[in-house]
């Protein structure tokens, strides 16, 4: 079962959510990410390892390379959870709305 609070804390920072979607388009080695952004190789090494560990992306080792990529899967946990929260405001948007059509026929 997954950690979402694993997850959620991968989620949270800028470069971390940056990577994905570098990574949406297609895998790519840690080189080929660390070229897209201001900062070290091991830096962004750091920053694939949280990603791996909430379990957004998976890195396979290919040769001697090691690739990055989505996994789709980890995006169902989170989505399960905003699901929550989707439902709790259609609710409450159901019942403001059914409050206004109330008060404009009186």
């Amino acid at each position: 079962m997954q950690d979402t609070q694993t997850t959620f804390r991968a989620l949270a920072d800028p470069t971390r959510r940056g990577i994905l979607h570098l990574l949406m388009g297609q895998e790519m080695t840690i080189g080929a990410v660390a070229e897209r952004f201001d900062m070290t190789r091991p830096a962004i090494k750091k920053h694939l390892s949280v990603l791996e560990a909430g379990e957004l992306i998976t890195i396979t080792p290919r040769g001697r390379e090691r690739l990055n990529s989505i996994n789709p899967e980890g995006f169902r946990a989170v989505q399960s959870w905003l699901d929550l929260f989707e439902s709790f405001w259609d609710d409450r948007l159901a019942a403001l709305k059914t409050a206004i059509e109330k008060d404009q026929t009186q």
